[in-house]
């Protein structure tokens, strides 16, 4: 059985997943450079959730340009540990910026006092997030995920304004922000307007939309590597397909929507369908064919679970396949909602749409019944709730909602 890293930026595992040999964002950031490195380079930059798989690719990155500063948050203090360990044990010249690694959450006290202390940072990006589907399976879940990925970001943009962090900001969302059916993506939708609501108090403000991330921390993609290693067996939903980029990808399209990209845009690749789209299944037989193995197909969990002995002594390996019927699910990915007009912005690969949300009154109101509902338990409240409040400020949102949860299967 071959060995394979299992962590996110292997290129061998993200050409498994991509089919690509190469960046599809090459061209723009080399046509661009001399724009990165202006936005860059002796600049003090602050990123959030910088722990994470795109987060700790667009640290790397970010260094390459030779920022003054780079101060890194995230509340997942392992990852922070071996990101610092990672950057310091690279081959290459000592890295010249200040680098500093704060296990913080971006929207407790202990984060305002960093940035009530702290010289003006000129760049913050943001990739904090709950990004999981599964997030909406009972309502404390539900109101964790809000509160990471709605009010605490509207904490951190009124803190970086009143200290005076107010160059440009960039904040990560999801292809599920578009058209959402799901309570993670409605979310992300909500996160987008209360970005650009503030976008007043920026030099620039931006966001990005982009697929899933090849074998980053917590995708599938990673747990068929973790699945292997204790002998367990594959999970893939049936007819399913997906857009995939590299973290390297990743990290690209961040920096160009956060330098290069007017303000005020959602950013998001230029993918085709037929190209681009990959059949989930092929992914998971394309990495057990890298590690050995061909998949032996199962419907049934227990067999499954039963057979990965007998299937490893053959050169097989059991690959359950299951129905795509899970809350929020959808079973094909969009960058574009209904109502946007996807625009050029003078990027070869990437594409972008205008912000149009609601008004700053209606969004207000929603926002404070997420407070209410996230810092008070004795409000009385059910998920109902919560669905139809989003959907007063999120045009078209239609939650789907199966009463299953992936939490109940392999």
């Amino acid at each position: 059985m071959r060995v394979l890293a299992p962590y996110c930026g292997d290129p061998r595992l993200d050409r498994i997943a991509t089919g690509r040999e190469r960046s599809l964002f090459d061209a723009d950031v080399a046509a661009r450079a001399g724009e990165l490195a202006e936005g860059i380079e002796g600049r003090r930059v602050l990123v959030l959730g910088g722990a994470g798989s795109i987060g700790a690719a667009s640290v790397q990155l970010l260094l390459a340009y030779r920022p003054a500063a780079v101060h890194v948050v995230d509340t997942a203090e392992n990852a922070l540990a071996e990101l610092t360990r990672d950057l310091r044990s690279r081959a290459g010249p000592a890295i010249a910026a200040e680098l500093r690694f704060l296990p913080l959450d971006l929207g407790s006290a202990a984060m305002e006092r960093v940035l009530r202390g702290e010289r003006k940072y000129d760049l913050v990006l943001d990739f904090a997030a709950q990004k999981h589907v599964r997030g909406e399976k009972d309502l404390p879940s539900l109101l964790q995920m809000l509160d990471t990925n709605v009010l605490k970001t509207r904490r951190l943009l009124r803190w970086l304004n009143a200290y005076g962090h107010s160059a440009r900001c960039f904040c990560v969302s999801t292809d599920k922000a578009a058209n959402p059916t799901s309570l993670m993506g409605a979310s992300k939708r909500l996160m987008e307007q209360v970005l650009f609501h503030a976008a007043g108090d920026f030099e620039a403000a931006n966001a990005a939309r982009f697929a899933n991330v090849a074998f980053s921390n917590g995708s599938l993609l990673q747990s068929f590597l973790i699945r292997v290693s204790r002998r367990q067996p594959l999970a893939v939903p049936r007819d399913t397909r997906r857009y995939f980029i590299s973290a390297q990808e990743a990290a690209q399209i961040c920096l160009l929507a956060a330098i290069v990209a007017p303000t005020c845009r959602i950013v998001f690749p230029k993918l085709d369908p037929k190209r681009h789209l990959r059949p989930l299944l092929d992914v998971a037989q394309a990495t057990l064919a890298h590690l050995g193995f061909h998949a032996a197909l199962y419907e049934d969990p227990e067999a499954a679970r039963g057979s990965v002995e007998r299937e490893i002594a053959r050169g097989a390996y059991p690959v359950l396949v299951t129905a795509l019927d899970t809350s929020g699910e959808k079973p094909y990915e969009e960058f574009v909602s209904a109502g946007e007009v996807a625009s050029e912005i003078g990027l070869q690969a990437l594409c972008a749409v205008r912000h149009d949300g609601p008004s700053a009154r209606e969004l207000d109101a929603v926002l404070e019944f997420l407070e209410q509902a996230v810092n008070d338990a004795r409000v009385p409240l059910g998920k109902a709730e919560v669905v139809a409040a989003l959907a007063k400020v999120i045009p078209g949102f239609e939650h789907v909602e199966t009463g299953r949860s992936l939490d109940d299967r392999i």
